[in-house]
């Protein structure tokens, strides 16, 4: 929860100060240029990367091995394009961060190794990948089976209003 205050409110405040002590030093309409030309040269960077790593993705897989660095990596290319686009310098310098390789490889290699995320071979039928929580997932085999349906006990009668009345459904009254 804390984590969403500071992405949504704090960051955003953050760099809202830091544009207008930009635009102060030199000037709002500079400061607008540099933001939107930040952006374009970040989308041009990230169309080459974003090829480099389909293709080395596509020869991995090839090869017969499954491509885990550059699915991680092709992730946190659209992360550091989001970044790009999203107005401000503190979010342009981390999409520049995710969109550099020297600097992507190692972060993606990090996350591999912590186990944050566990890659599988094929065949593994979860498209092989998968995500850890910290919460349990009630419907987690060690929990055993759970088998969802309706049913209806037969043989048992229920008294009510309908069934007081004297005789079977299968007789007229």
């Amino acid at each position: 929860m804390r984590f969403l205050l500071l992405v949504f409110i704090v960051i955003p405040i953050v760099e809202m100060m830091l544009l207008f002590e930009v635009a102060d030093v030199i000037g709002g309409l500079s400061t607008v240029g540099l933001v939107v030309l930040t952006a374009v040269i970040g989308i041009q960077i990230l169309k080459r990367q974003g090829i480099s790593t389909l293709l080395r993705a596509q020869h991995r897989l090839q090869s017969g091995e499954l491509p885990a660095q550059e699915i991680l990596e092709g992730m946190m290319l659209a992360g550091a394009g989001a970044l790009l686009l999203t107005p401000g310098f503190i979010t342009d310098t981390l999409g520049f961060i995710f969109l550099t390789g020297p600097l992507r490889r190692p972060i993606a290699e990090y996350i591999i190794r912590s186990g944050m995320v566990k890659f599988m071979g094929p065949g593994s039928g979860d498209g092989g990948f998968q995500f850890w929580s910290s919460q349990s997932n009630p419907r987690d085999s060690e929990h055993g089976n759970i088998y969802e349906g309706e049913y209806s006990k037969e043989g048992l009668s229920q008294i009510g209003p309908q069934d007081s009345k004297k005789g079977s459904e299968d007789e007229p009254l």
